[in-house]
């Protein structure tokens, strides 16, 4: 909460910083860069640095967690800390970097706002710095006393045991630690980061849906990112289709990420997922099959074709042997065939994915992955249909510029 004397100044000088927020957020990355270009290089995802989603990102969380502090006081956005504290705790981030943060980005707070930053003014953003980072920080705490380790202390070498080809664009890669040892425990729904060393020395670190069920090898299913303009290749994605093979090793995280299952919630589920969006959907069905528990889930997915559907087959079969399961499936290039009943409880529809025609049950969660045009309009059409925005969750990867704008 913030404190009486800083809540009317963020109020007057929310509009000015939020208006220069995206060319704040550009000085601070310029001075941070300079100042530590090893982090360029070996820690923050330099596509999206290319196209500017970090920034934005950043913007964005910076500005929305200023307004949640002025318009809901007594509340705690937990879900937005939550994203952000998993993709910390996947990378590595410690409270150090907190501080050097801090102090790249004030200085770019000045740069672009000049007198208009009194002591007072510097005073209050400094608080609402503070109050994020310090929740942050607290919770990443938290997720790393939960995994066992020290503050930072992830990575595990893995070894590549098995690689598949998906689809054209997909590859399948189960891990197993390099050291004999078992695996980490995960939940299904949980992502890890996966540390690429790339030809000109760079290290660049990307996150991947654990695709497979809690208590097997590790499985993570990778789609080659071919980018169009200004966008550019996806590096570690490319650099794993190309050269990743059975017996090399890669450092990986542990488990982070709250797309999780409430065990303590028999309510119905509907995991709602398009394009490589379905892969933490197949931890959390093939979890829920493989338990027998009675908890009713729709299950629908969305692709281009069902020769892009990557984990198709393996996803019928979770569906057909769970009684409590239905699958709904779209696809865009699918030819012009109405909707269509393909038995076991599967649909099949061409075109984008519609839930008009299904009927939800009360009291359903929805869990939502995929690429956030479809995130927003699938979360729409369920607020319309009733469902409350409490019991819709979601994942996003790469920079969430989801912020403020549900």
């Amino acid at each position: 909460m913030l404190s009486e004397q800083s809540v009317p100044v963020v109020r007057a000088t929310l509009p000015a910083v939020g208006a220069a927020i995206g060319e704040i957020a550009d000085r601070f990355y310029s001075r941070l860069f300079v100042a530590h270009p090893e982090l360029l290089r070996d820690f923050f995802n330099r596509g999206n640095q290319a196209n500017g989603e970090q920034r934005r990102a950043l913007a964005g969380s910076i500005a929305a967690f200023a307004g949640m502090l002025l318009e809901r006081p007594d509340e705690r956005p937990d879900a937005m800390l939550g994203r952000i504290a998993g993709k910390h705790a996947s990378l590595g981030v410690t409270p150090e970097q907190y501080k050097v943060v801090h102090q790249h980005l004030f200085a770019a707070i000045v740069e672009v706002l000049g007198d208009a930053v009194t002591p007072e003014v510097a005073e209050a953003w400094d608080e609402v710095y503070w109050l994020m980072a310090g929740a942050l920080i607290a919770a990443e705490a938290r997720l790393y006393q939960q995994a066992g380790v020290r503050e930072g202390e992830v990575w595990r070498p893995m070894e590549i045991v098995s690689r598949t080809r998906e689809t054209d664009d997909v590859v399948s890669f189960v891990l197993r630690p390099a050291d004999g040892r078992p695996a980490a425990v995960f939940r299904p729904g949980q992502y890890v980061s996966v540390q690429v060393r790339l030809p000109d020395g760079a290290r660049q670190i990307r996150q991947y849906s654990l695709s497979g069920v809690p208590g097997e090898d590790w499985r993570i299913s990778v789609r080659r990112v071919d980018g169009t303009a200004p966008a550019p290749d996806g590096e570690v994605s490319r650099h794993l289709h190309a050269h990743a093979r059975p017996g090399d090793e890669l450092t990986v995280s542990l488990p982070f990420g709250d797309l999780v299952l409430d065990d303590r919630d028999e309510g119905p589920l509907l995991l709602a997922s398009a394009g490589i969006g379905g892969t933490p959907m197949m931890s959390l069905i093939g979890h829920l099959t493989a338990s027998g528990r009675p908890r009713p889930v729709i299950v629908a997915h969305a692709d281009r074709s069902p020769a892009d559907h990557a984990h198709r087959a393996e996803l019928g079969l979770l569906v057909g042997n769970n009684p409590h399961a239905a699958l709904h499936l779209w696809y865009e290039n699918h030819g012009p065939v109405a909707e269509q009943s393909d038995g076991d409880g599967v649909t099949t529809a061409a075109g984008r994915m519609d839930l008009a025609s299904i009927d939800l049950p009360e009291d359903l969660t929805v869990y939502l992955c995929g690429p956030l045009p479809f995130m927003r309009a699938v979360r729409g059409d369920l607020l319309r249909r009733g469902v409350p925005a409490e019991r819709i969750h979601y994942e996003v990867f790469g920079p969430d510029l989801w912020f403020g704008q549900q």
